[in-house]
């Protein structure tokens, strides 16, 4: 798992060493690429985080890259040999636990809405409430959510998106929802970083699902589903 420039080092320092044991074709799982969410350029003189953290693999001349779940249609289009794993596997696994029954699938903002929409089709159709935020985007705080649904009364709601970090998106949407009268309310994220702790999620959601794509997480009220990269590997080729 790439979490920093010094894991980075060591995938580096790795794909050397294995090519001075005459390896003669290597590739890598990454499962979160790092910086994918600094896509574009927001503010002028910053770096584009995604566009470094790509150039540095593929500069290795790896066989294959897998990503699992990029945030966005950008770190695939850097990357050299990729092979994009889509979250569907994982969200099937939440739904035959937690139950199909008046379920809603929520996308958080308009970021996520075509993935959730490619997701519902693989789902057979599972009916998607569209939402959207307001963000400043020069202090990063987050002004306002909007969801497109007028009576959620009966529903019960899973949003699905690919990171959760400090989960301010995520609690500001659950009191969105709560007020257009959802019956209950769960997060599903590919990525689950929780740099806040699950303890500021734990009051708004009955379960958070993520995989251990960037770390493991053992804690109360969160399901942690482990990403099989032989099984995964062999689906996708």
């Amino acid at each position: 798992r790439i979490r920093s420039f010094e894991d980075m080092g060591f995938l580096m320092l790795a794909v050397d060493a294995l090519r001075r044991m005459q390896v003669k074709q290597i590739s890598a799982f990454i499962p979160y690429f790092p910086a994918a969410r600094q896509d574009r350029l927001m503010v002028k003189g910053e770096s584009l985080s995604v566009k470094v953290n790509a150039q540095l693999i593929n500069a290795l001349g790896l066989a294959q890259v897998y990503v699992f779940d990029p945030h966005s249609e950008v770190t695939p289009a850097l990357l050299d040999k990729v092979t994009v794993i889509y979250n569907y596997d994982f969200i099937r696994q939440v739904i035959a636990m937690q139950g199909k029954d008046n379920l809603v699938l929520i996308s958080p903002d308009g970021g996520a809405l075509k993935k959730v929409y490619k997701l519902s089709e693989q789902l057979g159709g599972i009916p998607v409430i569209e939402c959207s935020k307001v963000r400043d985007v020069a202090t990063g705080k987050l002004k306002s959510f909007t969801v497109y649904a007028d009576d959620l009364r009966g529903r019960n709601g899973l949003i699905v998106d690919d990171i959760c970090d400090g989960g301010g998106t995520f609690i500001g949407l659950a009191q969105s929802l709560k007020d257009k009268g959802i019956e209950s309310l769960s997060i599903a994220v590919s990525h689950g970083i929780f740099s806040k702790g699950i303890e500021v999620l734990s009051p708004y959601f009955e379960k958070i699902y993520t995989t251990n794509s960037f770390c493991d997480i053992d804690a109360a009220g969160v399901v942690q589903f482990p990403l099989d990269i032989t099984k995964t590997i062999n689906y996708e080729i």
